[in-house]
């Protein structure tokens, strides 16, 4: 590239003309993996052991809170959860723990014992369902509600722990039932609250409202309580509110690995993260993102489809001719910058990943001189042409192997 060409002149930016201004607040995030990620039907339900290993591929990202699990859902909940709790002791982690439970001391009682075993400072997120149809069917009414998030609250500080309230289904909750739950819970005192996009109801619109509306809440009660976006899937609609419930005002956003969860899954950590970083909101290093997402797939039996975002394995292949040659043009003038942008909204290298391109039915001869000459092999006349044919004539793209006969 030319010295005097910046590379801020070789991108025009849309995204960022009469952008609103950066959130000053710190952007924080709280890995739902191992809790409501599991809650998917189709995980496999991972060991303690690959527990531990997944935490440690979290704490890796710079994640700065991770749900531990819900230990009121039995002994096998308690042995893992104090597992885990014990290794960030143990590792020194710079990560905070938090447990889920509902509004009952039978549930929030195991979480402050595992708090007084390890010594560990845990939090606890009491949650409750709000929305109206959801007491319609529980046969609840707003006297129920009250009472149990504010025996709830005041147990679990009894109790030595941090509290967070969860209000479930608060993305179709009646303002004035929010703004009781919400101030009983910080009156009695909850040092952060969760608002819910429990079944991926919201709108990017309807998150900004609802989190202004939460945050006068906050203010006109105590200014110092923490607000989080804890958000589904449903409507494809989970990072855009994610990020967009950020810039209301959230200070803490959650998501699990490869978005696993309940029916269409969470907030996706990985693609929240990549977002979060491209948009200029976080600094993390993000180079482990592939460890993270490929030992979250291993050990709960999700795949990682193959046009998945950054992580997937077609994210950086391209096998289509003029494309390729865009890319290998910059390659060969040394410059990955340039290779990582030509034809990629992501830059491949700041994920710890590289551009990669492949020999198929669409490909150019450009294609088969970069393979030949990446594995080595001189890039002839005759070769190419012999790679080309065969890539023509087929109804995929080629592998080594494939490639690798023909040349012989």
């Amino acid at each position: 590239m030319s010295d005097h060409l910046r590379h801020e002149d070789l991108i025009y930016d849309w995204n960022v003309l009469e952008a609103p201004a950066k959130p000053d607040h710190k952007a924080e995030f709280d890995d739902e993996t191992l809790r409501d990620g599991l809650q998917s039907p189709s995980v496999r339900t991972p060991t303690v052991g690959q527990k531990i290993e997944i935490l440690h591929k979290i704490s890796a990202l710079g994640i700065d809170s991770v749900n531990l699990g819900l230990p009121g859902a039995g002994a096998h909940a308690v042995r893992d959860v104090e597992a885990l709790a014990r290794e960030i002791l143990r590792s020194n982690m710079k990560i905070d723990p938090n447990c889920a439970a509902r509004t009952l001391e039978a549930d929030i009682r195991p979480v402050a014992e595992i708090q007084q075993r390890t010594g560990l400072s845990i939090e606890t997120a009491v949650f409750l369902g709000s929305s109206h149809i959801r007491l319609l069917v529980e046969e609840w009414d707003i006297k129920k509600l009250l009472k149990l998030t504010i025996d709830a609250v005041t147990f679990a500080k009894n109790q030595g722990l941090r509290v967070m309230y969860v209000t479930e289904d608060t993305t179709r909750t009646h303002p004035h039932v929010v703004d009781q739950l919400y101030r009983a819970a910080i009156e009695h005192g909850a040092q952060r609250v969760v608002v819910c996009d429990t079944v991926g109801h919201a709108s990017p619109h309807g998150v900004r409202k609802l989190v202004q509306f939460v945050k006068s809440i906050i203010r006109g009660t105590e200014p110092s309580v923490k607000l989080d976006w804890h958000g589904h899937r449903d409507r494809g609609l989970d990072v855009i509110n994610a990020i967009r419930a950020y810039e209301a005002g959230c200070d803490r956003i959650h998501g699990a690995a490869i978005g696993i969860g309940e029916r269409a899954g969470n907030c996706p950590m990985d693609t929240l993260l990549v977002n979060m970083k491209l948009m200029g909101h976080i600094d993390n290093n993000l180079r482990g993102l592939m460890d993270y997402v490929e030992t979250v797939s291993r050990y709960t039996n999700v795949p990682i489809p193959k046009n998945y975002p950054v992580v997937g394995s077609d994210a950086f292949e391209t096998a289509t001719g003029v494309h390729a040659a865009a890319v290998a043009k910059a390659l060969a003038k040394g410059d990955t910058w340039l290779a990582n942008r030509v034809y990629s909204g992501v830059p491949a290298d700041e994920f710890g990943l590289s551009q990669k391109i492949t020999v198929g039915p669409m490909s150019g001869k450009s294609n088969c001189v970069f393979w030949l000459t990446l594995h080595g092999m001189e890039a002839t006349e005759a070769r190419v042409d012999a790679v080309f044919a065969l890539a023509k004539k087929s109804d995929h793209v080629l592998t080594d192997d494939e490639i690798r006969a023909v040349v012989s």
